[in-house]
């Protein structure tokens, strides 16, 4: 049998398939992974016909603000989705949870591989979990929602701002500039570093961000070569999973300025969601959860975050709006 692939796609195969990325280590692991999943679907695809385009985003070059400051999640995303709208790639990798809910028109995303771990990870100089940090601890995150939840724990710890990639943040542990941090275990399995964490965190401690642990595919919406080449590359129920946490998120329009945590499990074709939401200090913690058909996903996720958001008030979200981008303006020179 002829593989439909050397039919529909022999225009593609010899001008090439460009994936387009971030430049960390995270990133090209993931898309270089994204490359050898196209590569065992569809065998007609030559292994030096598909290309790995480097992108430098804004998020990457300024390191020394919070991304709360400089503009939020789409500083990793837009110099990488103007190269798709413009054709110079045909699709672009990105880490969930880094996607804004809201995409550029002519953009969608077409794929969502097969989750990792999604749990968040301690790593600790003082060995062990969040039980084991001394009193008044540092702590370096440049998450709000790592923050937030890490003092509606422990109250009496410090929480700085730390940004960079994952071997940047670990640099910055071991030279002392903070007692502890906190990284997505995803990551640091991929780049096969779990080994540095002290704790993997369960989610009824830390409840993962939205999409934590994902990798998605994003391509032109009208692009049907591209979506049909990817959708070997999608998996069900993380798909399904996603689309209700990122539902959530999009209910409550949150950004990096909105400490919310969101976790859907898939069994026996039911999904259950728990969605949280955050003061910036811990005090305040609006939770719920839902469950119902996993094809209800997006509906559900959406029907939950409203409920939270009711419950919260708008005075609350919009005080969290306005003070977010300064929570984390302390100690800028770790």
């Amino acid at each position: 049998m002829t593989d439909a692939f050397d039919t529909r796609y022999t225009d593609s195969v010899q001008h090439g398939l460009k994936i387009g990325t971030r430049g960390s280590p995270l990133a090209l692991w993931q898309a270089h992974a994204v490359r050898d999943a196209l590569l065992a679907a569809h065998p007609a695809l030559q292994p030096d016909a598909v290309e790995i385009v480097v992108f430098k985003t804004k998020g990457d070059a300024i390191l020394d603000r919070p991304l709360a400051e400089i503009g939020g999640k789409g500083l990793f995303t837009q110099e990488l989705e103007e190269a798709l709208l413009d054709g110079r790639i045909d699709c672009a990798v990105h880490s969930t949870k880094d996607m804004p809910t809201s995409l550029p028109e002519g953009l969608a995303i077409t794929a969502f591989l097969k989750r990792e771990d999604p749990r968040d990870a301690l790593i600790s100089a003082h060995g062990g979990g969040i039980d084991a940090l001394p009193h008044g601890a540092i702590v370096g995150t440049a998450s709000l929602r790592r923050q937030a939840q890490l003092l509606a724990l422990r109250p009496d710890l410090k929480v700085i701002s730390f940004r960079g990639n994952v071997g940047t943040r670990l640099k910055k542990l071991a030279a002392g500039a903070a007692d502890a941090t906190l990284l997505a275990y995803a990551g640091m399995k991929r780049l096969g570093l779990a080994d540095k964490a002290t704790a993997v965190l369960p989610v009824d401690q830390l409840l993962p961000a939205p999409a934590q642990g994902a990798v998605c595919v994003e391509s032109r919406a009208d692009d049907q070569r591209m979506k049909d080449r990817l959708a070997p590359l999608a998996d069900a129920d993380t798909t399904q999973a996603v689309l209700a946490e990122r539902a959530f998120l999009a209910a409550l329009e949150g950004n990096c300025r909105t400490p919310i945590a969101a976790y859907a499990q898939i069994s026996d074709g039911q999904i259950h969601l728990i969605g949280r939401l955050l003061g910036l200090d811990g005090r305040q913690c609006f939770e719920d959860s839902i469950k119902g058909p996993a094809s209800d996903s997006a509906a559900l996720g959406w029907s939950l975050g409203k409920s939270v958001r009711a419950r919260a008030g708008e005075d609350f979200l919009a005080h969290i709006a306005d003070i977010g981008q300064n929570d984390q303006q302390k100690d800028e020179a770790v």
